[in-house]
């Protein structure tokens, strides 16, 4: 399964993103983890990738296609991997398609903001200990006081309320068009079968999510793929 994973801040990506890549055996390719592995791995494209990053640069996006090429050449994408971070512009969807690294299914984890900024604003932590809180789903005994050591808790910059507006700001800026691209797709003569969009309520209990996810990715891992039109002597349509 060739997946990629889309979902505002907070509306549960990391949990989901766990139970696909344990059912279906296939890696979790995050934009963050692959540059450090290519910068760590000391291969040219992560000199590259290290000079620009070092300059306070953007990362271009044909290096990063070049990434996420060498990224799923490797064996334990064999059976196919997860995308999460990448593509976030419909640019780089586009040159994700011209570079032929196809998927199979676009998924979104659907959430009102007004839901995100529940879950997220709501988090308390612990300095110390990194134990962390909600004042609604998971409260302190003691309100503001760690459990363990009663010292007081803090609410990190990320988690305040303008921050978390500010985040969703750019995310719907970013990913709306995104989303339209892939739900609008329609294959040409030349394409493979287009990615199949699924759709899922990011309020709904973890588990009934999950099962949705499940159900669909296994349609559209046994869905029949379009023939190319050298094979059908199509001509592509304009």
């Amino acid at each position: 399964m060739r997946v990629m994973l889309l979902g505002c801040p907070g509306a549960g990506k990391g949990t989901q993103a766990k139970f696909i890549t344990e059912r279906y055996k296939i890696p979790q390719i995050a934009t963050g983890d692959m540059l450090r592995a290519a910068v760590k791995a000391g291969s040219p494209l992560g000199l590259k990738a290290k000079s620009i990053m070092d300059s306070g640069k953007l990362i271009p996006d044909d290096v990063m296609i070049d990434l996420v090429k060498q990224r799923i050449s490797q064996a334990d994408c064999q059976a196919g991997f997860l995308l999460d971070g990448f593509p976030r512009t419909i640019p780089q969807a586009e040159a994700l398609h011209k570079a032929g690294i196809g998927l199979d299914a676009v998924i979104e984890i659907a959430v009102e903001d007004t839901e995100i900024i529940k879950r997220l604003s709501g988090r308390r932590i612990h300095p110390g200990s990194g134990r962390t809180y909600h004042v609604i789903f998971n409260p302190p005994k003691d309100p503001d006081f760690d459990d363990f050591t009663n010292e007081p808790l803090i609410q990190r910059e990320d988690d305040r309320e303008d921050t978390i507006r500010k985040r969703l700001a750019i995310y719907h800026q970013q990913t709306q068009p995104l989303l339209d691209y892939y739900k609008n797709w329609m294959p040409s003569a030349w394409d493979e079968q287009p990615p199949q969009y699924i759709k899922v309520n990011g309020n709904d209990d973890i588990a009934n999510i999950c099962q949705q996810i499940f159900a669909e990715l296994d349609k559209a891992k046994n869905k029949p793929k379009l023939k190319a039109a050298e094979d059908t002597k199509q001509s592509p349509i304009n």
